[in-house]
């Protein structure tokens, strides 16, 4: 006979797994910092351009975090003359620190489609990537020193060691993932901070400085490039590759087109912009390049964005609850249902690549200047790029 009521046992509750006790930990925390609103994590919104001055600014976006989903709302401007866009009002210290947390670190999204986005952003660390942008130095004669900023886990380096077997490459990067790198031998030194605050110590050290995809994260450009100059050697040569503003895709696919990126990306530079910020720096620029920098991505990024922004949310500590079982049911069903179309865009991406870094889709762009010796190099702190 079943147990009555009285004397049935309670139905055995089911373990918590320990990612979710993990995420709901660091809730508390989130909801905590955000019980402010996101406001204070922003700056004044200036009046002016910070490459020119020029007042003549336009808005050219306006959009969520869409990648992490964590919440705020973030503008792009751009200078109506010199077409300079940066984010307005910029993030505070403390807002960097806030929408960067969880993203490179930390926080892993498992089968999402925001997982699938962090990928395509970081398709540009491929190995085929890294090597091409390696080969770009070989015109010139073999560093014995070379310092890649914003090296992150050190892939850059680790790649470029196969071409460059007698270079000594260190690695500089704000995250703890440079130390990482040198634990696992992909550089030599691990400089962990901005460049700018680490110029008396590396001052005049290398021969190269490479910045992939660095300067567009930079709060100011400028005195990242004046630190670049400043810690190699007369005659040394600076690599930089950034996205391009000038990319038709922008305009094409607005918010979800992945250069945006926001919030991370504070600035994004026209080429023009780049090359006379140089000439004033002392350079000479020996090589431009907008063919073989462009990352073909940016169909399956925005795509999966796109379909990631419509998906029941995932369970991310800084919403206010978990999701339910039927939202995470129904998230990855629609997850799985979707991969043919991803698929699908990458492939897209790939075959037409050739012809789009050829025209005005192609994404970014790279430059190598040299510091030429005898010129006049300013401080790493003049002419503040706020002023």
């Amino acid at each position: 006979m079943p147990p009555t009521p009285a004397t049935s046992p309670a139905p055995a509750t089911p373990p918590t797994p320990p990612a979710q006790q993990t995420v709901a930990r660091r809730r508390a925390a989130y909801l905590s910092e955000l019980a402010r609103g996101t406001d204070h994590f922003h700056e004044p919104r200036r009046p002016d351009c910070p490459w020119c001055g020029s007042r003549r600014l336009r808005t050219r976006l306006r959009t969520p975090d869409l990648l992490q989903h964590k919440p705020g709302t973030f503008v792009v401007d751009e200078c109506e003359d010199c077409a300079h866009a940066f984010q307005n009002p910029r993030l505070t210290a403390e807002g960097l620190a806030f929408y960067y947390r969880d993203f490179y670190e930390g926080h892993e999204h498992h089968d999402t489609h925001e997982g699938f986005a962090e990928r395509i952003l970081r398709s540009r660390a491929g190995r085929r990537r890294h090597e091409a942008a390696a080969r770009a130095m070989l015109p010139y004669p073999e560093p014995e020193s070379w310092l890649d900023v914003g090296t992150g886990h050190g892939h850059f380096p680790a790649a470029a060691k196969e071409l460059y077997t007698y270079t000594s490459f260190d690695g500089l990067d704000p995250t703890s993932r440079v130390e990482q790198a040198r634990t696992e031998g992909r550089v030599e030194e691990a400089h962990h901070g901005r460049l700018p605050d680490l110029v008396d110590r590396l001052r005049a050290r290398y021969d190269v400085v490479s910045m992939f995809h660095h300067l567009e994260h930079s709060p100011d450009p400028r005195e990242e490039l004046r630190a670049a100059l400043a810690v190699l050697r007369p005659g040394g040569h600076l690599l930089v590759e950034v996205p391009d503003p000038d990319c038709a895709f922008g305009a094409l696919l607005g918010k979800w087109w992945v250069s945006y990126c926001q919030p991370q990306h504070l600035h994004l530079m026209p080429l023009r912009n780049l090359l006379d910020e140089l000439d004033e720096l002392g350079c000479t620029v020996v090589s431009t390049d907008r063919r073989e920098p462009h990352i073909p991505y940016d169909l399956t990024g925005a795509l999966a964005l796109a379909i990631g922004n419509r998906l029941p949310g995932g369970d991310e500590p800084w919403r206010p609850s978990p999701p339910t079982d039927l939202q995470r049911t129904l998230r990855t069903a629609l997850t799985r249902a979707t991969t043919p179309l991803l698929a699908s865009a990458f492939a897209l991406d790939h075959v037409l690549a050739p012809l789009l870094r050829r025209t005005r889709f192609s994404n970014a762009y790279r430059v190598i200047a040299r510091k030429t010796a005898g010129r006049h190099t300013p401080r790493p702190d003049a002419q503040p790029f706020d002023s």
